[in-house]
């Protein structure tokens, strides 16, 4: 996809237009406004429908054309804008536990966006720390200590404390449990995560060998 858009530069000015342009639409195709519609209008991010399942992945596709920082910037937008711990507090429909799940996920600082591989790709963690305990009795510490409102961007990651510049972390890797340290900061660090190895899994590469 990125290919036929012409490239990263222009796949990524395609990715920020969705949040450029105004929440306009066009309902003749359903015959009337949707409800996926109105809540997109009501949330006030342009065209970004986070209510409508299918799109909850699109902000982590920044990582796959080098510029992972602002799949960071995005990802906490929708965390802190869109979701709530009042009764409306979703802004869409939950679908069978999809709309949290992209929340619990995200808030841990990475998401399966291909189930198909054996890898999450990259976002920023909402918390300062976290504990996953894994069924294999090994745990994972997610730790972001410098994390904020304004330190929303990731300056370098280790796992186990071993630098990282991947946008991606792997199944396997997690379950060995350990420690995965976030240094977070108010600006975005343009040099991390933008070679095409640090890149997430594609099949359209496979296609190039």
């Amino acid at each position: 996809m990125i290919d036929l858009m012409g490239g990263k530069e222009a796949f990524v000015q395609m990715l920020d237009s969705v949040f450029i342009v105004p929440p306009l639409f066009d309902d003749s195709y359903y015959g009337q406004v949707i409800h996926e519609i109105r809540e997109m209008t009501v949330m006030n991010m342009g065209n970004y429908a986070h209510g409508n399942q299918p799109i909850q992945h699109m902000i982590y596709l920044y990582n796959y054309a080098g510029q992972p920082w602002k799949a960071q910037y995005w990802l906490r937008q929708v965390m802190n804008r869109m979701y709530t711990s009042g009764p409306d507090g979703y802004c869409g429909d939950e679908d069978n536990g999809q709309t949290s799940a992209w929340y619990v996920f995200s808030a841990l600082g990475f998401y399966p966006v291909c189930p198909g591989t054996n890898e999450y790709v990259l976002g920023a963690p909402l918390f300062k720390k976290a504990t996953l305990h894994f069924e294999n009795g090994n745990s994972l510490v997610i730790d972001a200590a410098g994390n904020g409102p304004e330190n929303m961007y990731v300056k370098s990651l280790r796992l186990n404390g071993k630098e990282d510049t991947r946008n991606y972390l792997k199944h396997g890797d997690l379950l060995k449990g350990g420690i995965l340290n976030f240094e977070m900061d108010s600006k975005p660090n343009r040099q991390r995560g933008i070679l095409p190895n640090d890149y997430p899994y594609s099949f359209s590469n496979e296609l190039k060998k």
